[in-house]
Parts: structure tokens; sequence; C-alpha cells
């Protein structure tokens, strides 16, 4: 049977946005975030990171670049005894063809995830600080959840009502245990 999950974005949601991280020295977890992936984990969800790498698209910085840094992000968040069942990355720089990019808002991360792990994607959550972040949630039946850390605050002011805006990875773990206790109830979380 299908697992729901829990997509988080990586920069500016999990680890601060630095701009173009590409050395492992930069990566910084976010205060809380490592705590907050292990309350949404005990609720049973998998955890999926899913994170626009466009500098690789750029010429920025190279795929082994992110992969240094991928794997510091794992060890810092393996240090606080949390783990991540996948992590997908898209190299698209903006600007290509929306019908073949995997670049965020696109549903191509997603809908692999949810074949490599079993994963159902409807009723799933959809965390980050931007609004290519939360909006595969419209699409694929989730719940999309803004955070203010990273661009957030920016992304936020306009954003549909559809979508929930909370201040950090904590909070939306807060949120969440929030919406699944009401979930068969008539109740509504906010």
């Amino acid at each position: 049977m299908p697992r729901r999950a829990v997509f988080a974005d990586r920069d500016g949601t999990i680890i601060e946005d630095r701009h173009y991280v590409a050395d492992p020295a930069d990566v910084a977890l976010i205060p809380g975030a490592p705590a907050a992936l292990q309350k949404m984990r005990e609720l049973g969800f998998a955890l999926v990171v899913v994170t626009n790498q466009s500098g690789i698209g750029r010429g920025l910085y190279t795929l082994a670049d992110y992969r240094r840094v991928a794997a510091e992000t794992e060890r810092q968040l393996a240090r606080a005894e949390t783990v991540v069942d996948a992590t997908y990355f898209c190299p698209d720089g903006p600007g290509g063809d929306p019908r073949r990019t995997c670049r965020k808002p696109s549903p191509v991360m997603y809908r692999r995830a949810a074949r490599d792990l079993d994963l159902e994607l409807s009723n799933s959550y959809f965390i980050g600080d931007k609004r290519s972040d939360v909006l595969p949630a419209r699409g694929l039946g989730g719940t999309g959840i803004l955070v203010r850390t990273g661009h957030g605050t920016m992304h936020a002011a306009g954003l549909d009502d559809e979508f929930r805006v909370v201040d950090d990875l904590a909070a939306a773990a807060d949120l969440i245990r929030r919406l699944e206790a009401c979930a068969s109830t008539t109740c509504r979380a906010r």
C-alpha cells in the first residue's frame, strides 16, 4: 500500500539559502529543521527532498559540486538523527520547455519519487520557501505549505488561499500534525 509523503525543498527550507550553494562548507541546517523532519516521519510520512539546482544548468557549479553539498546536507541531518528517504534534484535552468523540464513546479520529480518509493501523491504535503515548491500540490492533490524561511516571506504575498503559510519547517510539522488529527473529524486546522 503506498505511503504518503512530505516533499520538502532543500535550500531555504532545510538548509540556509546561500545563493547557489556549491561548497559543502556553506551548508548550514536551518535551526529546528531536523527535529521537524523527524516529527513528520513519526507521523508516518516518507521524507523526500525535492530541489531545483539551476546552478548546474547555468554553469555556476558542477554535478560533482552538487553531490558534495547533498552529501554534506545528509551528513548533518544524520548527525541530528534524521534521515530522508530520497533526494531528487533538477539541474535545468529557467526558461526551458515547460513540457519537458523537471524544474519545479513540474510534477516530474514528484512522479519519479512516487514510482521509486511507492508513494501516494494525493494527500501528501509539499513544503518550501517558493511558490514553485508548493504549486505541485494543486495538480497532484496534496497540501502546499509555504515556509517564511529563505525566500518565503517574499513569496507569501498574494499566494492563493488554498496554500498554507507558516514560519518555518517546525511550524509546518505542527500544522501537519493538527491537520492529520483533524482528518477524521470535521475540524479545520489553521
